[in-house]
This record gives structure tokens, C-alpha cells and sequence, in this order.
């Protein structure tokens, strides 16, 4: 698999709107457990459930990819078996 490069058709662009809403959304939600107006046990477990869903959305999306890229990958390997039985033939 190390000959294997993966196509990034992702512009620079949508690269730093992805950071940039990321850092607002971020900052948002910072914010506003900040100004809130519960106790501190309250937030510090509004701020946990939020964390724990940011690094979930991540960990979903990098399995989501894994898999596609896996599956390129495989199909990529049976076409050439594919083409290299039927050049023998």
C-alpha cells in the first residue's frame, strides 16, 4: 500500500473555511458556556459533551475516508488482476 497515492481534489480554499468554521464554532460555544449562567459542574459538563462530540465527528469522518480510500484502493488492485488476465488470454 505504500505505492498507493491518495487523490486530493480539496482546494486551499475549502481547506481554511473548514478551519475557519471550525475555530468560530470553537470560540461560540466557548463563549457562551462562559456566560451562561449555571453552576461550574453544569458547564464543565456541557463543555465535556460538546468535546466528546467534536472528536466523534472526527473520528467518523477519518473511518468514513478510511474506508472509501480502502475500497478504492481494492478496487484499483481487481482491475488490474482483471485486465491482466484478460492481456493473457
Amino acid at each position: 500500500m505504500s505505492n498507493y497515492i491518495y487523490d486530493n481534489h480539496n482546494s486551499k480554499s475549502f481547506y481554511m473555511m473548514a478551519w475557519i468554521a471550525f475555530s468560530v464554532s470553537m470560540f461560540g460555544m466557548t463563549a457562551g458556556l462562559v456566560n451562561l449562567d449555571l453552576d461550574l459542574p453544569t458547564k464543565a459538563f456541557l463543555a465535556m459533551t460538546f468535546l466528546f462530540s467534536v472528536s466523534s465527528c472526527f473520528t467518523l469522518a477519518k473511518v468514513v475516508r478510511d474506508k472509501f480510500e480502502a475500497e478504492k484502493f481494492i478496487n484499483k488492485i481487481e482491475t488490474a488482476k482483471t485486465e491482466k488476465f484478460l492481456n493473457e488470454t
